[in-house]
């Protein structure tokens, strides 16, 4: 089954998708390891990881798809990407599109704020004009070549012009085409009710770490009525901890050995990333090889 197909019966399935978030290749590998399904990757974790920058739309397309084609390739199970703003207007999105596609993502979301964009959860927000943003998911939807690749749209007009707003934007950005909705950063659990009861289909939560919206578990969110929960952020801030700890505890100590409880070995990494069957593969092709000239001989 192509990823994309699977991605999108995991969105539609009767039971809630779950999916961590990562922020590269090893992250997203670790994932996969954990045994999840889909995972996904935002803008916030890699412009930190890439840049250790905030996200305010400082990834270009290039350098954005260059990272998720990394992340694609190193692992099996379908990767759902952040598409920003679409990178410009209707003509950008379609070579967004082509672009996710030819680097391998299942699906992507794209979002109605104002270039450059800000995090969800940060204060600040504007929207573009509705029909801008229906424009755009009419040009990623006519530009995919697989339709199977999902297609969401995200509003962050609540925080903007309020919940009411926000449904009536994503109420259009259905019509036009999306697969999906993302209306991020509802700050109650009834605003989390009213968005899915009022709109129906399959509805995104997006359950950011200390953020503003309720800090539901995957089983509350399937009850409310939502297709898929994401806790997008929670690999970037584990990793940053654990990294301010061990360097703190090497420039305290002078040694890194008090922190290897908190390690895996040197075996168990380079098992994990694949070096023994790298190494095999290796030797094959160089036993075919001295068998050949051997044949010649």
């Amino acid at each position: 089954m192509k990823k994309t197909t699977r991605l999108r019966a995991l969105f539609e399935a009767p039971e809630i998708l779950v999916m961590p978030g990562a922020h590269d290749a090893l992250s997203a590998k670790i994932a996969e390891r954990a045994g999840f399904e889909a995972i996904i990757m935002g803008g916030f974790p890699v412009t930190g990881s890439l840049l250790a920058a905030p996200d305010s739309s400082q990834l270009g397309l290039t350098e954005l798809t260059d990272h998720y084609r990394r992340v694609t390739g190193a692992i099996e199970i379908p990767l759902f990407a952040d598409a920003d703003t679409g990178f410009g207007n209707v003509t950008n999105v379609r070579r967004t599109t082509i672009e996710f596609e030819r680097a391998g993502v299942s699906g992507f979301f794209m979002e109605d704020q104002l270039f450059p964009k800000r995090c969800g959860h940060t204060p600040g927000k504007a929207v573009v004009p509705a029909d801008e943003m229906v424009a755009k998911i009419k040009a990623a939807t006519d530009a995919r070549a697989d339709d199977d690749l999902v297609i969401m749209a995200r509003t962050d007009a609540l925080a903007v012009e309020g919940i009411n707003a926000a449904i009536d934007r994503a109420a259009l950005y259905r019509e036009a085409g999306a697969d999906a909705l993302f209306i991020e950063a509802p700050t109650s659990v009834e605003e989390m009710r009213k968005i899915v009861s009022d709109l129906g289909g399959l509805h995104m939560a997006n359950m950011i770490d200390f953020g503003m919206s309720p800090d539901l578990n995957a089983q509350e969110l399937e009850e409310i009525g939502f297709a898929c929960g994401v806790w997008g952020l929670s690999s970037i801030f584990t990793m940053t901890r654990a990294l301010m700890d061990l360097y703190a505890q090497i420039r305290s100590d002078g040694t890194s050995a008090n922190a290897r409880g908190r390690m895996v070995s040197f075996a168990e990494f380079t098992e994990f990333i694949g070096l023994p069957e790298m190494r095999q593969t290796e030797q094959q092709d160089l036993d075919f090889a001295r068998a050949l000239i051997e044949a010649h001989d």
